[in-house]
């Protein structure tokens, strides 16, 4: 039986760049506290400013002195033109880009539309980083061994994608169906993700698409869930169910493991590997059939450069000044 993947297994991440969006809460700061705390540069892009000011001093101080202090970037994913404004910002600043993590995300909303009037979870979980992820996409191939990790959910399973009622204008709007929609499309995305890459020649030598869930975990990702979900995942009673609820450090695992083991590959899948995939430590797992039909993905990805208006180029560009070698670990 093989030894367990744990944060143990990370190397040193010094002079590696990462970006983590939503990194101010959950799963997204156990992620960035990880990166930091082995040397990388982290950029904390989030909505909330405040929040993220305050979660990247706590991951510096008098205990931490080798933690590079992180950089925050205002970034609401559900406005198109505050995700170009952090793109630019990202760019400005960096010149090569190891890794980033579209982890931020929105669940169980009631209807709502973004500022681009797109449907809110499809607009933040899915087309806001499907944006962030091409305007940066050349930082990306400029840097050898970099990834892009994008963070899907169990509930990707029961999703449907309707490429011609993405936004829920005829069919019924449910909150379940429109946030498994949009953690399918982020599945969909990373697959066609890692075709394109393939295509250009990209793979190996530079940069791979990879996907990981978190599991159940306890996150303030929770908030808009029925009361009996949010009374089973409140902190006096989550203990009591350890086959289905963990907490957010060990649900950052796999996002983790996808991000730094040098054994993933492009179109890898990783989640817990406990019962239901709930809870457990990280391990490759399989996606559902919807998540890999070829027609769906290239569909999803039209589709979302139509409504974004980013079209990735997926030109080779020069290697970046080099600060590290090979994968992220």
């Amino acid at each position: 039986m093989s030894t367990p993947w744990t944060t143990d297994s990370v190397g040193d991440l010094a002079g590696r760049t990462a970006v983590v969006t939503g990194a101010n809460t959950g799963i997204g700061r156990e992620v960035a506290a990880v990166l930091a705390a082995h040397g990388a540069t982290v950029v904390l892009a989030c909505r909330d400013v405040a929040k993220a000011e305050a979660a990247a001093s706590r991951l510096t101080g008098p205990r931490t002195p080798d933690v590079v202090a992180p950089d925050v970037v205002a970034l609401d994913l559900g406005d198109l033109a505050s995700v170009r404004a952090a793109a630019a910002r990202i760019r400005e600043r960096y010149p090569r880009l190891d890794l980033l993590v579209n982890n931020a995300g929105v669940m169980w909303l009631p209807r709502q539309r973004t500022a681009d009037g797109f449907e809110r979870h499809l607009g933040v979980n899915h087309l806001g980083h499907f944006a962030l992820t091409g305007l940066l996409l050349d930082r990306l191939l400029g840097t050898p061994g970099s990834r892009v990790v994008t963070l899907s959910s169990n509930g990707h399973k029961s999703g449907r994608l309707e490429l011609d009622d993405l936004h829920f204008e005829r069919r019924r709007y449910r909150p379940t169906a429109a946030y498994t929609q949009s953690k399918l499309a982020n599945l969909l995305f990373t697959y066609e993700l890692q075709r394109r890459l393939e295509a250009a020649g990209a793979a190996g030598a530079a940069t791979i698409a990879v996907a990981a869930h978190p599991g159940g975990s306890r996150t303030d990702l929770m908030r808009h869930s029925p009361p009996q979900i949010r009374i089973a995942t409140s902190r006096p009673f989550y203990r009591l169910l350890p086959w289905l609820i963990q907490d957010a450090a060990h649900g950052a695992l796999p996002p983790l493991r996808a991000a730094l083991d040098p054994a993933v590959r492009g179109g890898d899948y990783y989640g817990p590997d406990g019962w239901g995939e709930w809870t457990g430590s990280p391990v490759q797992v399989t996606s559902s059939p919807a998540s890999h039909d070829a027609a769906s993905q290239r569909g999803l990805w039209a589709e979302s450069e139509r409504l974004t208006g980013v079209e990735y180029d997926f030109t080779p560009r020069s290697p970046a000044v080099p600060s590290g070698s090979g994968h992220p670990a």
